[in-house]
């Protein structure tokens, strides 16, 4: 019992494959354990492998391990990954609930009491230098299982363990409790400035609050799905008492009762399907997933019999009871996911009562999905986490050093179904300049190595932010590390039921809050840095002020350029007036009374980037401005000459040099926008019309021509 306690954790881990699938776990031992004493705690946990004689090689872990007995660090290895590459595989979508009935049946199998104990998931592989530990505290069912579906992601940041329940276990709440409190402090005493996760499913997240009670000094991120503090005013409260009457011949059906109060079945059967099929094709495949999924439902008889049913239900009543009146004591850091049609508790008014009563609370709410957030379709997990700024290797979280770059399933996601129907509408072509100040067409003269600057006109609302990310990535697999306004970051934009939002897709896509430290750091990183010296007045800006620059008159990063060598790439972006007409602005809003006031508090209550004596451009009035939209035309974009700052040190002594460089930044970004309103007279598939009749007669994948440059 020990060794699976989490005292002493991390010497290694046994590992246990399935060759039907890639399931498979490492038990955690504590320091003088041997491969066989592991053996036989596997054994206990009821982990199918020792019949099959698949005991695998010893797996070490990543980084270095330290010696109890003798206080010595150990190097195990030296390949443990520095950093995440853009289209990192996560694994998601590659995985469903049916890998979770089928690992759940292995642990049941051969069931025993318990103790509790943890368990690493194999899929999780070794994760990134410095990562914190991620422990999962699961829901009723207490196989530990439940997060199946993000293990790959998760493993790439987390040392990911899980915690097994076995199905006759009667261990107490405040057992469970003090099993988890043990393992954290051991974790925290061994990586005192790392924070810990606990990522709670329904029951565990009961578990998590009460253990971030009685641990209030610890550095813990709670991130809470559908947590099940709502117990007693569960929709299902009058069903409880007659589960105990039922015969035990009837029991069979309950499974298949609780499998569709507690899921959302169509989430679960649309988690493999690709968004780019045909409808009738996904329409066949979500029939057949739907199909395969009925006979696993069975299952659920063996991974809660009736007496584990009814002991849990008084567990979870116990649970709910002890978290709820410990809620004030609660100084973590959490992250509450809250499901739309969760039939098992009132996940979305809980989330609300949560929000109010933790002191640092945040709310995602997935209003399609049900009760088993994780085991259903939707945003994964680990997107979740980054997008929220949850993600942090220390006490405090660093925009820069802590961003992960977007996986291949994020990048498809988010470019199809998300802004996918904007990049057909608008069709946006891409222009670049070689050294020798020729114009070609794509980004080959954009710089592959950094750090690169790259300094543009902001168009109207940004419209033209998500086609450049996209492109940069598809055609260079380099993330572009947008500076923006810190309103975006703060929060003061989010509804009392807040869904997964653009906002949160500009973090995933590596923005940062606008400030000196955040830019030095990017270019120091060697990143690629997008931007806009105007900032808010360009992309706010009042009728008749389409592509003028808004710029200050100090020299703002032409100075952070050249200390850090870097080649800053003017460009200029065109097409917001072949998109819509800016019909109300901010002078025209402010002569209507109820708006005016709402305007005018909203920006005494916003972050200044600039005071008001840098000029126009500080005259940062937010607004909602009123578009009509047009039929639409299309984003030009002209990345111009490089100009490399490597060697220029005079620029940082000397004040005209910079000037003149500023100037000259400026006056090519202008030269870009000219040269684009003239081509664009020049494209013959400048309209929609044209681009769908082109893509119609050749393919719809092929790319539609511009005019020659």
């Amino acid at each position: 019992m020990a060794s699976c306690l989490g005292v002493g954790v991390s010497l290694f881990g046994v590992s246990v494959q399935r060759s039907r699938n890639s399931w498979g776990v490492r038990v955690r031992s504590e320091g003088g354990a041997s491969a066989d004493s592991v053996s036989a705690v596997v054994n206990g946990a009821s982990v199918v492998g020792e019949k099959e004689g698949s005991w695998s090689s010893i797996d070490k872990g990543n980084g270095w391990l330290k010696s109890k007995s003798s206080e010595k660090k150990i190097k195990l290895r030296d390949d443990v990954p520095q950093k995440l590459e853009p289209f990192w595989d996560d694994g998601y979508g590659t995985v469903t609930v049916k890998d979770y009935f089928a690992a759940a049946k292995d642990f049941t199998q051969h069931p025993d009491g318990g103790p509790p104990r943890w368990f690493c998931p194999v899929a999780s592989g070794s994760p990134l230098k410095g990562s914190p530990i991620l422990l999962f505290l699961p829901g009723m069912d207490g196989t530990g299982c439940g997060l199946i579906m993000h293990h790959k992601a998760l493993g790439k940041a987390f040392e990911v363990r899980c915690l097994h329940i076995p199905v006759q276990d009667r261990t107490p709440f405040e057992g469970l409790v003090k099993l988890v409190e043990e393992t954290i402090r051991s974790e925290h005493a061994c990586s005192p400035n790392k924070p810990i996760y606990l990522v709670g499913d329904s029951f565990g997240g009961c578990l998590a609050l009460a253990v971030a009670s009685r641990n209030p000094k610890m550095d813990l991120v709670l991130i809470l799905a559908n947590p099940a503090t709502s117990f007693g005013w569960s929709q299902l409260q009058p069903l409880f008492p007659l589960l105990g009457a039922m015969p035990d011949v009837l029991h069979e059906t309950v499974p298949y009762v609780l499998s569709f109060v507690m899921g959302e079945p169509l989430k679960m059967a649309t988690v493999d399907v690709e968004s780019k099929l045909p409808p009738m094709q996904q329409f066949e495949k979500v029939s057949q997933n739907l199909t395969a999924l009925l006979p696993y439902l069975s299952d659920l008889a063996s991974i809660i019999p009736k007496d584990t049913l009814l002991w849990k239900l008084k567990l979870l009543k116990s649970a709910a009871a002890y978290a709820n009146s410990r809620l004030h004591a609660v100084n973590a850091e959490v992250l509450v996911l809250a499901s739309g049609k969760d039939n098992m508790v009132p996940s979305g008014d809980e989330a609300q009562r949560l929000r109010k009563s933790l002191q640092n609370c945040t709310v995602r709410y997935f209003k399609e999905n049900g009760h088993t957030l994780l085991l259903e379709d939707g945003i994964g997990l680990m997107t979740v986490i980054k997008s929220t700024y949850k993600y942090r290797r220390s006490r405090k979280h660093d925009a820069v050093t802590d961003y992960l770059p977007p996986s291949l399933a994020e990048y498809n996601y988010a470019f199809t179904q998300v802004t996918g129907l904007f990049h057909f509408l608008t069709g946006s072509t891409m222009f670049s300049t070689l050294g020798d100040g020729t114009i070609v067409k794509g980004l080959s003269g954009v710089p592959n190595e950094g750090p690169v600057l790259l300094v543009g006109y902001h168009n109207l609302l940004g419209l033209e932010l998500t086609p450049l990310v996209e492109g940069f990535l598809r055609e260079k697999s380099i993330v572009v590390r947008g500076i923006a306004h810190p309103e975006l970051f703060l929060g003061k934009l989010e509804s009392e039921s807040p869904e997964f939002s653009m906002i949160d897709w500009v973090k995933v896509f590596g923005a940062v809050p606008v400030t000196a430290n955040n830019l030095y750091k990017l270019l120091s990183e060697k990143a690629h840095v997008l931007l806009y010296p105007g900032g808010a007045r360009e992309a706010l800006h009042y009728k008749g002020e389409e592509y003028k620059l808004f710029w200050p008159n100090q020299q703002e990063f032409v100075r952070m350029a050249a200390r850090f060598g870097a080649t800053i790439v003017p460009f200029g972006a065109v097409g917001e007036d072949d998109i819509a007409q800016l019909t109300l602005d901010y002078n025209d809003l402010m002569k209507i009374p109820v708006v005016s006031d709402y305007i005018r508090e909203a920006n005494q209550n916003s972050a200044r980037v600039r005071d008001v004596d840098s000029g126009e451009v500080g005259n940062q009035n937010l607004f909602p401005p009123l578009l009509l939209p047009k039929i639409p035309g299309r984003f030009y974009y002209l990345f111009g000459k490089p100009i490399v700052t490597k060697g220029r040190e005079e620029i940082l002594k000397d004040k005209n040099s910079a000037n003149q460089l500023y100037n000259q930044v400026k006056s090519e970004v202008e030269h870009s926008l000219a040269y684009l309103i003239k081509k664009r007279k020049e494209d013959p598939y400048r309209n929609f019309v044209d681009r769908t009749v082109y893509k119609a007669i050749y393919s719809s994948q092929h790319e539609v021509p511009a005019f020659d440059p």
